[in-house]
């Protein structure tokens, strides 16, 4: 049985440290998130050149970076196949702030903030796509 870890009234996965994607601007991409994640506690807390860390706590567990890393190759890095990535949010409250935020930050819609039952009774989450295309999403699980 897969134990989970307790964030405030949330479960959060305990799985994975951290997760990282490729961004096409990297200035653009890093304002875009620093604004989107706000509400949710999430700030930039580590940078290196053009990769920078976000988390809580001082903890970067979401990176977003431009450029060839150690484990790829310039034409790995033409193409930025859009990924989904879900943020723990307390409330339903910080998901409407999250969306909110990610709106005016120049994000585009993909699923407004709300009830999403076909996943679960209680999962409440909003969808936004970040200025490369990539399905980003904040949920929380609570009443």
């Amino acid at each position: 049985m897969q134990r989970r870890a307790r964030h405030g009234n949330a479960d959060v996965m305990n799985t994975l440290d951290h997760i990282g994607l490729n961004v096409s601007d990297y200035a653009k991409s890093k304002g875009f998130y620093e604004k989107a994640l706000a509400p949710l506690g999430i700030t930039a807390v580590m940078e290196f050149g053009t990769a920078c860390g976000f988390g809580r706590d001082g903890k970067p567990d979401f990176w977003i970076g431009h450029g060839v890393t150690s484990f790829q190759k310039e034409e790995q890095l033409r193409p930025i196949t859009p990924i989904h990535v879900c943020f723990a949010a307390r409330t339903r409250a910080e998901v409407g702030a999250f969306h909110a935020a990610a709106v005016a930050a120049g994000g585009r819609e993909f699923g407004a903030p709300g009830l999403r039952p076909e996943y679960h009774a209680n999962y409440y989450g909003a969808f936004m796509l970040d200025p490369d295309g990539h399905n980003i999403e904040a949920a929380t699980h609570t009443p």
